[in-house]
């Protein structure tokens, strides 16, 4: 059996307890149509062929993708795509307005740039179950005001509901990683859970705040907003960007944008 690519971040999941608690978790259901991103040797992509009629699994490894077509290619359920899933185009499985639901065990050197993409296609999508590092989960969950709170933070708080199922041990991979993963459900918001009246503007002011968030925002935002406009939206101008709530980015946004 081929061994993991380390350039690819390549995990493989091997654990039959732990695969099972993740298939329980996702529930596939007949009429789902699944996207799995990484099919890997198909740990997960056996199971969840036999609980779907419809099945993608995103492949950039092309000795991996020969794999998954081999093991599985009697099955009329499964697709495999050869790609890279930081470039992919998700709304075509959506074509003709089916939800999608992904899932997948994302390799920890793109996994955070992986859910920014996801993100971008969050109108196509039902719900996503992942296998994270758990520093990456750690983000996404953060309060205000703790090193783990940033831009992801900030990003999925407006657009996701975050639910982290549970966690589990290097032994259950192979090779095994060096830190402790966890499984995540998100689900997309068809409405933002603030108002965001300008999203690239909101994304925009996120990304460039948390580029300085050593700053107080009277000084990061010099030149944009005085000081006396943001007191005025009812957030401290001696405040830093890493104390904010994630409406309040949204509300400075509306201030930059405005006429």
């Amino acid at each position: 059996m081929r061994r993991a690519r380390k350039r690819l971040g390549q995990h493989f999941l091997h654990d039959p307890i732990v695969v099972g608690k993740i298939v329980a978790a996702i529930n596939p259901r007949h009429g789902d149509r699944l996207v799995e991103i990484g099919g890997g040797r198909g740990a997960l992509t056996a199971p969840l062929l036999e609980r779907s009629d419809e099945l993608h699994v995103i492949e950039l490894d092309n000795d991996l993708a020969g794999l998954l077509e081999e093991r599985f290619g009697e099955s009329a359920a499964l697709t495999v795509h050869r790609g890279d899933a930081l470039k992919f185009d998700y709304s075509r499985f959506a074509a003709d307005g089916a939800a999608l639901r992904v899932v997948g065990n994302l390799p920890y050197n793109v996994s955070t740039p992986l859910l920014f993409r996801l993100l971008d296609f969050r109108s196509n999508i039902l719900d996503m179950h992942l296998m994270l590092q758990k520093e990456v989960v750690d983000r996404m969950t953060a309060q205000p005001g703790g090193k783990d709170y940033g831009r992801l933070t900030v990003m999925l708080a407006a657009w996701t509901d975050i639910e982290a199922c549970f966690d589990i041990g290097p032994g259950a991979f192979t090779p095994p990683p060096k830190v402790r993963s966890t499984f995540v459900r998100i689900r997309p918001l068809r409405t933002p859970s603030f108002t965001v009246r300008d999203e690239t503007a909101f994304a925009g002011l996120v990304m460039r705040l948390f580029s300085m968030r050593r700053k107080t925002l009277a000084r990061a935002l010099k030149g944009r907003l005085t000081a006396g406009q943001i007191e005025a939206a009812g957030i401290e101008p001696g405040a830093r960007p890493e104390t904010l709530r994630p409406a309040d980015f949204a509300r400075l946004a509306e201030l930059e944008t405005a006429p």
